[in-house]
């Protein structure tokens, strides 16, 4: 008798194969078959009939690492089908760190990744120092999936010369030394991968370039010969641009190019895979061109470079729920701190509406980018737009707040303001600022469809009063595989980039794929009525902080270690996830 039996199923296994019908038996966790047909009985059986049934996703790219100290459902993430999560990147984390000095990574993580410092002051229960000390407190804990660690430059750095790497200065000898040997510690307890970040536009909230910003490559180098043994990822968002993470080429075009070089380098002479984040940048729409063309050089003699892509743009949220156009009018102030719904009330007021449209901002009240929302949006106005209901990411021109504005002979601001009050005031704007350079998708869907790129980018637990992108893997193959009016990719093509190809780059070789042997992180899909639900702000952070979620429909079940942790898009209370010591 098996523990569980995933009946009449139209199994997408994560090869690329085409999809075939299919049960699945599980038992100890384990897919012990995938047979046309299993006649034995189980303990428990999910009826797929109708279904798509996928291994669970891999999501290489998130900044849980203060979240999963206090929190065991790690959601966005959790609600998407996804069943392992890799944090620490972008060269941000919280190990090692001094006793003390634990304001400097949360004012580094604060400023790079936009999650409120008062949650991690209010979240975090310091009781670590090294990487390893990190890794057993997560190994004492519990989520809704798999989550695995990397050791971050950032960290790192401070941990070693002090004010000296905060400040960027140059490293001497002795200090290379130590970086290198803690992250071969780091590795040898369980650690995935080392994370750098090496543009100017990751600073902490005071300013700073994330330490490791200017790293010489003797630095850089020393740290991969220490990682050589163990084969871990390298990863890192590449020089060449100011951007809030991207790459372009244009005035900084000899900068990057001399990153492809050191990268090639780095992996031929240390066998590393090394993966870096990729964009359709604003400045220049086609320079990933030219570094995808690098790439299919540089890996045919050898290297491991695997450009990271997201799956749609990035787009800040606008609304009444978190930032947006007025949010420093005078008379906004004046309701700002109302719970939502007595705000909404106030905000319906016509005489509310009129002052609110006729006055100017009020300063500032600090430096930080939430604070200063307001002047990029009206920066952008014209490429801010609905995100409607249902959710469309790839918007046409004409739909743009500003151009539906004036083809109604309406002042764009007021448009705007009436727009947030649709939905019953929970209405959601997007201001695409990543991967819509020509106003569409195709860049994306091009880097997707390259074979030495993954899919990563999602950022879950990063943001999060600004995007809400860990839903991605739901939009990936409801978008991607089924809705877009345009070139679309095979939903097997898909699946094997969102697990498979995933997987394999971080050596977890355990997961990724449905067959006898692989753990049992499965998800069970209607397909054909899968959904991505509208954004809503909530403040459920520790403190009270802020963040972005987003719904699914259409999850029949999502498995990890053969336990049903989410089931008809609901959270079983199901915790079998653990923290993953190194490579499989």
């Amino acid at each position: 008798m098996h523990d569980l039996l995933i009946k009449s199923g139209r199994v997408v296994d994560g090869t690329g194969e085409a999809p075939r019908h299919a049960d699945i038996a599980i038992d100890g966790g384990l897919i012990t078959a995938v047979e046309e047909r299993i006649t034995a009985r189980a303990r428990h059986r999910i009826d797929a009939d109708g279904a798509i049934v996928t291994p669970g996703f891999v999501d290489i790219h998130t900044h849980y690492d203060g979240q999963a100290t206090w929190d065991d459902c790690l959601d966005p993430s959790a609600s998407h089908g996804t069943t392992t999560v890799v944090t620490g990147n972008c060269g941000v984390g919280f190990a090692p760190v001094r006793p003390g000095e634990q304001d400097e990574l949360i004012q580094l993580m604060e400023g790079v990744e936009d999650i409120p410092g008062t949650a991690l002051h209010e979240g975090i229960d310091w009781n670590w120092e090294s990487f390893p000390e990190y890794l057993d407190l997560l190994d004492a804990k519990r989520w809704s999936m798999d989550v695995g660690a990397q050791i971050a430059h950032g960290a790192l750095r401070s941990y070693v010369m002090g004010e000296r790497g905060i400040r960027n200065e140059a490293a001497t000898a002795e200090d290379i030394g130590a970086m290198a040997a803690l992250t071969a510690e780091a590795l040898d307890a369980g650690a995935l991968g080392f994370t750098t970040s090496r543009i100017l536009g990751h600073q902490s909230v005071n300013g700073d370039p994330v330490p490791g910003t200017f790293a010489t490559e003797d630095e850089v180098f020393a740290i991969g010969r220490a990682m050589q043994r163990s084969g871990a990822v390298f990863e890192l968002v590449p020089g060449g641009s100011v951007g809030q993470g991207g790459l372009a080429l244009g005035s900084t075009e000899a900068h990057l190019e001399s990153e492809l070089d050191w990268m090639n380098r780095l992996s031929r002479q240390t066998g590393l895979p090394i993966t870096f984040l990729i964009v359709e940048f604003v400045e220049d729409p086609d320079a990933w061109k030219g570094v995808m063309e690098y790439v299919a050089q540089a890996n045919a003699n050898g290297a491991r470079l695997h450009p990271q892509t997201a799956s749609r743009p990035a787009g800040v949220l606008l609304s009444w729920q978190s930032n947006h156009l007025f949010q420093r009018r005078p008379s906004y102030l004046q309701v700002a701190d109302l719970p939502l719904e007595r705000r909404l009330e106030a905000l319906r007021k016509p005489e509310v509406r009129a002052a609110i449209l006729s006055e100017d901002n009020a300063p500032p009240l600090s430096d930080s980018i939430n604070d200063a929302m307001h002047l990029i949006i009206a920066q952008n106005i014209e490429g801010v737009f609905p995100l409607g209901n249902p959710v469309n990411y790839e918007p046409r021109a004409e739909a743009s707040v500003a151009t539906e504005a004036r083809r109604r002979g309406a002042d764009v601001e007021a448009h705007m303001y009436d727009l947030m009050m649709a939905e019953d005031g929970h209405a959601i704007l997007m201001m695409p600022s990543l991967n819509f350079a020509r106003g569409n998708c195709d860049a994306i869907h091009d880097l997707m469809a390259d074979p030495h790129s993954v899919i990563g980018l999602a950022d879950g637990g990063a943001h999060c009063q600004l995007i809400c992108d860990a839903s991605s893997t739901t939009h990936l193959l409801t978008y991607w595989a089924r809705d877009r009016q345009g070139p679309r990719l095979p939903l097997e093509y898909l699946v094997k980039k969102q697990c498979a190809e995933t997987a394999a780059l971080y050596g977890l070789s355990d997961r990724g794929l449905l067959a006898p042997g692989k753990r049992a992180d499965i998800n069970v899909i209607d397909f054909d009525n899968l959904e991505l639900g509208l954004p809503y702000a909530v403040n459920d952070l520790p403190a009270g902080g802020l963040r972005f979620l987003q719904p699914a429909s259409g999850y029949i079940a999502t498995l990890v270690n053969g336990e049903v942790t989410r089931e008809r898009d609901q959270d079983t209370g199901a915790r079998p996830g653990r923290l993953i010591r190194g490579r499989r």
